[in-house]
């Protein structure tokens, strides 16, 4: 059964702050950090597994596989990107229970047409409103447990304006939908007048690096009336400048010994990963023999 606790903190009214993962490293370093949740992110863990753009390229056994090991390797309840269920009707309902299956605690669902694109980036395009409220409606009756949270995602702010956003995400949350995200609202103001119109959870998407939408501390996405913020950019692109000011250093200085970042303590490392146990078992069994 599905783990509860992302119910838990929804009715508890504070705001849910997920960082975003996209590979075991990310996940692991997040994971101990003392997060309500974690966000794995469609465009990097496609960018980490596949170094590919997030256009609809990777598939469900992709991205499955992926939500599969960081729920296994993590304690934190994990939200996860499904991009638009991966076709018709009948693979969203194998997408729900197969995200559900592998240990995730909430599923992303978005109305774009396939293939889909990130929702900061230009033409996208979006199916109709009919054909996305009985896309979550079937996600609805496929989950095995109302404690796995259905997130209802519209991208049509951009093609089509707000009202149009604001009116499919009452129509996505009476159509049993438990969190409702309108993608790239542009102004703060925008992003208070779908908080008090919708009147459901509201997810908060803060992309940093050139995203569409303001990034708002935690505590004004609370009082405009949000309930999860995910910052799904913030992990690839903190290490994508590290790794690259790094590589940089070092085929400049054909060496390490001046890098401009600090790096993780080996030492660390090796905890973070599990190496303590390895070698708590070799001790161990070695005594045996």
């Amino acid at each position: 059964m599905a783990d509860p606790r992302l119910r838990q903190l929804l009715a508890g009214g504070k705001l849910i702050v997920a960082p975003g993962v996209f590979d075991m490293i990310s996940a692991k370093i997040a994971d101990r950090l003392g997060f309500d949740a974690l966000y794995m992110t469609g465009y990097g863990t496609v960018a980490s597994h596949l170094g590919l753009p997030d256009a609809g390229l990777a598939t469900f056994s992709d991205m499955l596989s992926r939500v599969e090991r960081i729920a296994a390797g993590t304690r934190t309840p994990l939200i996860a990107d499904a991009d638009t269920g991966y076709g018709g009707l009948l693979n969203v309902r194998h997408s729900v229970r197969g995200y559900e299956a592998a240990g995730a605690c909430a599923i992303q669902l978005e109305d774009q047409e396939f293939p889909k694109k990130c929702g900061h980036t230009p033409f996208r395009r979006v199916i109709p409103r009919a054909d996305m409220v009985r896309k979550i409606q079937v996600a609805v009756d496929a989950r095995a447990s109302s404690d796995f949270l259905i997130i209802a995602r519209t991208d049509a702010r951009t093609a089509h304006g707000l009202a149009e956003a604001i009116s499919r995400g009452k129509a996505y949350g009476e159509a049993g939908a438990d969190i409702i995200f309108v993608e790239s609202p542009e102004t703060e103001a925008e992003m208070e007048q779908i908080a008090r119109e919708i009147g459901r959870p509201l997810l908060a998407n803060m992309v940093d690096g050139g995203g569409r939408t303001p990034l708002l501390p935690a505590e004004r996405l609370q009082d405009l009336g949000f309930a999860i913020a995910i910052y799904p950019s913030l992990g690839f692109l903190a290490a994508g400048a590290a790794l690259q000011a790094s590589y940089q250093a070092l085929k400049r200085d054909g060496g390490t010994g001046s890098l401009p970042v600090e790096l993780f303590p080996f030492a660390d490392f090796n905890k973070l990963i599990g190496f303590e146990e390895v070698w708590a078992f070799e001790r161990r069994y070695m005594e045996v023999s």
